[in-house]
């Protein structure tokens, strides 16, 4: 494996890793404060950490109105209506169904890039996102069989895919804004930003109490969500999309459901089944075709 493509796999698994923690980090998040406002705090703090780190790095933080206007478009999709059509989502229908909803988020990137980065649609790729699509469904089968097809089923599934839809144009305005020569770490600040000043207005909007919970659980969580979670994932997951597109990097979060179930079984309690190994093995190697080499 040459140094190139070390590099990489190496931004592939930081990710992939530590969002796969964050469902299980998460659940010490909810209770007195709004989930809204906890992930407007996320955000916030991480876009404080980055322009400080940008500060004493003295990076250059000095841009035109027309870069602003898209770093905040990517901060507005990524950060801001990503997450909040998601929380809408989640309290409508379950975690399982949420996670099979974002493994799809591959195919968006491709018809995204395809229409707004002119980029081909390779059909490796296409492979490889089936078998993890077909692999996070089998793992999560006993939640998807126990959806009803009410109204807010059908509702919660629809904002879910707008969520999707919005994570994946985030996606591809980062990946434009690279190509613009726009960095990474400070697009990023910017961005959480942007996004986290959204997600505020949006629960004062909506007459959520502003509240703080100051036990350690949620401390300890936050600031894990905030450091791992948002700084060094986000940092990693965009600089892959600037080295090997969006389509092949959005394996990152498809690979999300396998570290999810792996920590669930170790810290709650999950019944691994035959199932869950088989759904792992195709997700498996639905990645082992995003990172294969392209053929000369």
């Amino acid at each position: 494996m040459n140094e190139r493509t070390y590099g990489n796999t190496h931004l592939f698994v930081i990710p992939a890793i530590i969002w796969g923690s964050t469902w299980y980090v998460i659940t010490f998040q909810l209770g007195k404060v709004d989930p809204l406002l906890s992930v407007a705090y996320r955000f916030l703090g991480g876009a404080f950490i980055l322009f400080t780190y940008c500060f004493i790095k003295k990076k250059p933080l000095k841009y035109s109105w027309k870069e602003h206007a898209r770093i905040g478009l990517q901060g507005s999709l990524l950060f801001g209506i990503n997450y909040w059509l998601v929380y809408q989502s989640e309290s409508l229908i379950n975690s399982g169904l949420v996670a099979v909803a974002f493994s799809t988020i591959i195919f968006f990137n491709m018809i995204f890039g395809a229409i707004f980065l002119k980029l081909k649609i390779v059909s490796k790729v296409i492979s490889g996102a089936l078998l993890g699509l077909v692999g996070t469904i089998i793992i999560f089968k006993d939640e998807l069989q126990s959806i009803d097809a009410s109204g807010d089923t059908m509702t919660g599934i629809l904002l879910c895919f707008l969520g999707v839809a919005s994570a994946s144009l985030g996606n591809i305005v980062s990946a434009s804004n690279s190509k613009m020569k726009i960095p990474v770490i400070q697009s990023t600040a910017y961005g959480m930003g942007y996004g986290g000043l959204m997600m505020l207005a949006i629960a004062l909007g909506l007459g959520k109490e502003f509240a703080f919970d100051t036990s350690l659980e949620y401390v300890l969580s936050l600031s894990y969500l905030t450091i791992f979670g948002s700084i060094i994932a986000f940092v990693t997951y965009l600089t892959l999309i600037s080295k090997i597109g969006p389509d092949r990097a959005a394996y990152a979060i498809v690979l999300l459901p396998l570290i999810a179930v792996t920590i669930s079984t170790l810290l709650e309690g999950f019944n691994f089944t035959v199932y869950t190994a088989l759904g792992m093995l195709l997700l498996l190697l639905g990645n082992y075709f995003a990172l294969a080499k392209k053929g000369k």
